[in-house]
């Protein structure tokens, strides 16, 4: 590829500008720029420049012989990765010197090319689009597979009885199955949310130009399709002035992980000697230095700090953006990026780590039965049974059945010590007349598990019932798993398409690959 013929081309975005940029600026903005660009655009930067390219040489914008050197001169880049680029901190972000890369080694009239019809604006919010796209498909897979898991245990754990809570008190008797099928509907609605912020960053804004798109007569339909965007930002002016985008994906992500936080918490109360309905596989668990006897569950510690970093990124991008101009500005558009991807990576580790904490987990079964048994959440069944049986209002059964809580709680004695005498006691003091529920009747509402087999009403816990929703709940979690795939798999075919296209051009040109840098 030959070079223009005049003196080695010195390229800069600071012409408009007499000084280099103060120290103080490269410490606290460049130089922190430049390393999230590196991280986090550099490959999504290389895509975005092949699809431009390819689109201006389609579209007869830019001589074909030009745009194939600069392809060339690309996939050479991307293969050797951003550490082949000369970074002094002396520009602003990485496109600086990407394009100062391309013009050292094509030359201005060949290299200075590339930009033609777009800005630093567009392509960076389709770069940061790219990337956050990226993290949000690799989070969803994980909030799917934390749905699988959630699922099976919960349908292991139909039947094994647990006291339900209101309050921190005994309240009614559940199952560990149905607890847990609460939390996959949650997850799950997570997971829509999440995919509602998957469909508002899938759009390029590619070609928005600095607010107006431009002037050449681009084909932005073109360059969506090579990045694989499902639709396009349409309005220049929403594409490089608004970030709801990054917005809505913190609101979902910090919702998510709030729910996982009080899950975790469940856990961690449930794992102690106090409770001891479970324990942590030794995988999840830490030690003391001191201690001997201790085994930490870190794991759930760990969940419940790392939901705090979405929260607080979301609190960012929003700060970033308020009390900011709707158009362009690095604070509104761009500060707000990095601090959101970071969340979303950590959020990715340690939901899988929550993921196997669950898959690990040693569930106690009798422990949770016995304290169903005790703890008197099948009070509000004995006074069902007494409204059943007798045709006595509930409000009145409650008043009975309160009554007799009391005494026994008084007397130290526990739920199943309750007999059809003590109601009948109650009654008398409190109504005057005796109720006359047999002992069997009042055995059979003091049992947990017979407490579960009476709700059968919509979104009970009786087993026949959570067979029914356990059914539907993994049928939709098998739609949602086609839907993903479907997405990584248009973006998968528009990267080779990019690919083969570009490939073409430089075969069509009869030009080589990797022959400028050195290795």
């Amino acid at each position: 590829m030959a070079q223009d013929q005049a003196a080695p081309p010195v390229v800069s975005l600071r012409e408009r500008v007499k000084s280099p940029p103060a120290e103080t600026m490269v410490d606290s903005y460049f130089a922190p720029a430049i390393a999230a660009g590196i991280r986090f655009q550099f490959e999504p930067e290389m895509k975005i420049h092949l699809a431009h390219a390819l689109m201006l040489a389609e579209r007869g914008i830019v001589d074909r012989s030009d745009i194939a050197q600069i392809v060339a001169l690309l996939l050479e880049l991307r293969e050797a990765g951003a550490s082949a680029l000369t970074i002094d901190y002396r520009q602003e972000d990485l496109f600086s010197y990407t394009e100062r890369f391309i013009v050292e080694h094509l030359g201005p009239a060949t290299g200075g090319r590339l930009h033609t019809g777009r800005s630093r604006n567009d392509m960076h919010t389709t770069s940061w689009r790219l990337a956050l796209r990226t993290r949000l498909l690799d989070l969803m897979r994980v909030v799917l597979r934390l749905r699988h898991t959630l699922l099976d245990l919960a349908e292991r754990h139909v039947e094994t009885v647990m006291p339900g809570y209101t309050h921190t008190q005994h309240a009614q008797p559940i199952s560990f199955g149905y607890y847990l099928l609460s939390a996959a509907d949650l997850v799950e609605r997570d997971f829509r949310r999440l995919a509602g912020a998957l469909s508002r960053v899938d759009r390029s804004p590619l070609g928005s130009g600095a607010l107006s798109t431009t002037g050449f007569p681009i084909d932005r339909d073109m360059t969506r399709r090579l990045l694989g965007f499902s639709d396009l930002v349409e309005i220049g002016y929403d594409g490089v002035a608004i970030r709801d985008d990054v917005h809505e994906t913190m609101a979902a992500v910090a919702i998510l992980m709030t729910g996982i936080s009080r899950a975790a918490t469940d856990l961690q109360t449930w794992n102690t000697m106090e409770y001891g309905f479970i324990e942590l596989d030794d995988a999840y668990s830490s030690v003391s230095s001191i201690m001997p006897q201790k085994k930490n569950p870190q794991a759930l510690e760990h969940e419940k700090a790392v939901a705090g970093i979405p929260t607080g990124a979301l609190n960012t991008v929003l700060a970033c953006s308020k009390n900011t101009p709707l158009a362009d500005v690095n604070d509104g558009v761009s500060a707000p990026n990095a601090p959101a991807l970071e969340a979303v990576e950590r959020v990715i580790r340690s939901l899988l780590v929550f993921e196997g904490t669950l898959s690990t987990l040693k569930v106690r079964a009798e422990a949770m039965r016995h304290s169903a048994e005790i703890g008197f959440g099948t009070a509000t069944e004995l006074a069902d049974v007494i409204v059943r049986e007798t045709g006595m209002s509930f409000r009145m059964a409650h008043n009975v059945v309160g009554r007799v809580v009391r005494e026994t709680i008084e007397a130290g004695r526990i739920a199943t010590d309750i007999t059809a005498a003590d109601l009948d006691k109650a009654s008398q003091t409190l109504f005057g007349h005796d109720l006359g529920v047999s002992q069997e009747k009042v055995k059979i509402a003091l049992d947990p598990a017979e407490n579960l087999k009476t709700r059968t009403v919509t979104g009970g816990p009786a087993p026949e019932r959570m067979a029914d929703m356990l059914a539907r709940r993994k049928t939709d979690l098998d739609r949602d798993v086609v839907e993903i795939d479907q997405v990584v798999r248009r973006i998968a075919e528009a990267d080779a398409q990019l690919e083969a296209q570009a490939r073409q051009l430089i075969a069509e040109a009869g030009l080589p690959v990797q022959s400028h840098i050195a290795r």
